[in-house]
């Protein structure tokens, strides 16, 4: 399924560093299927309290306005897949760590990295309105809400394969008659 465009309620975790095992704890990696992994979103951190209780009701939103560094640590396809079981289509960060973010692209996650003052001015607007709206782009990569308007980067054919809807497998398969005739050719 395409891409469509952003427009949600955002879920504040105003946490620098956050690391895949705090996203998606090593014990729920034996699954190799992402039915689920939903549930197990920031398990430890729900269970003590610490800032991911924050997540608490707040099913339906799919934007985690993060902190800066996120998803560092080991590379775990499981922690997109988490966020995306939870029902997050896209976090805002002002970094992301390289792994986590291709991993995420890849599994329909848009990871939105913004300049540190946009961050922090939408950080501020959520804590003063928890129904606070952003709107994501990704066609024109922009962002805006709460009276911020940003755009960001991203690879370009990691963008036309989220706006096709399609994998990088899924990207091959559709050329596949020039492959084909390429390898007809030789």
């Amino acid at each position: 399924m395409s891409f469509q465009p952003v427009r949600s309620r955002a879920v504040l975790l105003a946490v620098d560093d956050v690391d895949t095992d705090q996203i998606i704890p090593a014990r729920y990696l034996k699954v190799t299927t992402k039915d689920g992994l939903g549930d197990a979103l920031f398990a430890d951190w729900r269970a003590d309290g610490k800032p991911a209780a924050a997540l608490a009701g707040q099913r339906g939103a799919e934007v985690l306005l993060a902190g800066r560094n996120f998803g560092c640590g080991s590379s775990r396809e499981h922690a997109p897949w988490a966020l995306r079981g939870f029902g997050f289509r896209a976090v805002v960060a002002s970094s992301f760590a390289d792994i986590f973010q291709n991993n995420a692209l890849k599994n329909g996650l848009l990871p939105v990295a913004i300049d540190e003052g946009s961050l922090r001015a939408l950080h501020a607007a959520r804590e003063r309105s928890p129904e606070l709206e952003i709107v994501i782009d990704l066609d024109t990569q922009t962002l805006s809400g709460a009276g911020v308007s940003t755009t960001f980067p991203i690879d370009p054919f990691a963008k036309r394969c989220l706006c096709d809807g399609i994998d990088e497998l899924g990207y091959l398969l559709a050329h596949m008659k020039e492959i084909e005739a390429h390898e007809a050719r030789r």
